[in-house]
């Protein structure tokens, strides 16, 4: 066990380094940050900030001789430094579950190889045959490069010749996989935390709802059948002992007509889907992932109020006269009603599609809360 009053390291900056900050230090951590971008939004809230590229092994290794133990905010780490560091400080979660993580070809594989349910696919090797590999798989499909994409970003859905065409033109010497379109009922996620000490906890289903690939909105409890969101979590809980998780692990799903479910994606990590827990749960994933990695007790993860739902906030939600930015967005229309929680990141500067903050709302019920949430976003 990492007691409170040891300090944690944390590799990367961004938001998700900032909330979990913001919890370790509640327990009474310390918090140092490495990250290659000077003035980190994690850095702001922490005690220590080391700016270096993740390559630099010396600037890394004296890093992490300053911490207790290691994690990560985001999966998009190389991980050739991390086998050095492994053998100076704990490092939760193993390198290779960022590995397999981070690309998507390696991630497909090793559901198909651990016959865990998963969406239909295709490889495609740098100056591979692509348009075979659609032809094979059938349209519609959706065209991802393999390694790091988020938010959409590196995918495109073919669904005619001439879409074909384009990817075929688009993905040109890259690895890519073929994924074939599933046609799903909606799209859920489901965050479990398993400790050192072998102790799993999942929490309870959200549903997603994307906007331009981009997470707009998280509702809890799902609106789907109970014993749907059973197996979800019994899904992803036997994901985490598979991989042998020390930390978090968020389990993207896609939910069927049928009920049945299929593995889109995985995270390592903190997830953008699990922050309604920080005010609509008794444990937030921030606090529960320092408590999986440091071996604390994991938290109670029942729900404080009947529902929530999450809202990213995107730099679209700030005044703009074409490109030029001209005001803020009216914060008094969330502070100012019950229930609803503002959480900011500290980001520079918006841009339009930047994730800015996020609110939460607690209500009576997930369509109740989900409406008044779309009417409060509305008014920012």
């Amino acid at each position: 066990m990492i007691p409170p009053g040891k300090t944690i390291g944390v590799l990367g900056g961004g938001q998700l380094g900032r909330m979990f900050s913001h919890a370790a230090t509640r327990l009474g951590y310390r918090v140092h940050v490495y990250e290659p971008a000077a003035k980190c939004p994690a850095g702001e809230v922490s005690a220590r900030e080391v700016n270096a590229p993740y390559t630099d092994t010396e600037t890394l290794s004296a890093f992490v001789a300053g911490c207790d133990v290691v994690t990560y905010e985001f999966e998009n780490i190389p991980v050739e430094p991390l086998w050095k560091i492994e053998k100076l400080v704990q490092l939760h979660p193993h390198w290779s579950v960022l590995e397999t993580a981070q690309n998507r070809l390696r991630e497909k594989n090793w559901l198909r190889k651990n016959e865990f349910p998963h969406v239909p696919f295709a490889e495609v090797e740098i100056d591979g045959d692509l348009a075979a590999a659609i032809r094979k798989i059938g349209l519609p499909c959706v065209v991802k490069t393999a390694d790091f994409g988020y938010d959409g970003k590196g995918q495109l859905k073919v669904t005619d010749e001439p879409s074909l065409a384009k990817a075929v033109s688009a993905f040109q010497g890259q690895r890519a996989v073929v994924e074939k379109f599933i046609d799903f009922k909606c799209e859920c996620s489901v965050i479990v935390a398993r400790s050192s000490t072998g102790e799993v906890k999942s929490f309870p289903v959200a549903e997603n709802i994307h906007t331009k690939h981009i997470l707009d909105f998280t509702i809890v409890p799902a609106r789907i059948a109970p014993e749907t969101q059973a197996a979800a979590r019994e899904l992803a809980e036997a994901i985490a002992a598979r991989v042998e998780l020390v930390g978090l692990l968020a389990v993207e799903l896609f939910v069927q007509d049928d009920g049945k479910l299929l593995v889109n994606e995985m995270a390592p990590r903190p997830h953008n889907s699990g922050h309604w827990t920080q005010d609509g749960c008794v444990t937030s994933q921030f606090e529960q992932h320092v408590r999986a990695v440091c071996g604390l007790p994991l938290g109670d993860v029942s729900l404080t109020a009947p529902a929530s739902v999450m809202v990213n906030i995107l730099g679209d939600a700030w005044k703009w006269d074409g490109d030029t930015l001209v005001g803020d967005p009216d914060w008094a229309a969330i502070l100012g009603t019950p229930g609803a929680h503002l959480h900011l990141y500290g980001k520079a500067e918006p841009r339009r599609a930047r994730k800015m903050g996020h609110f939460n709302l607690t209500g009576p019920d997930a369509n109740a809360t989900l409406e008044s949430a779309r009417a409060l976003k509305a008014r920012l």
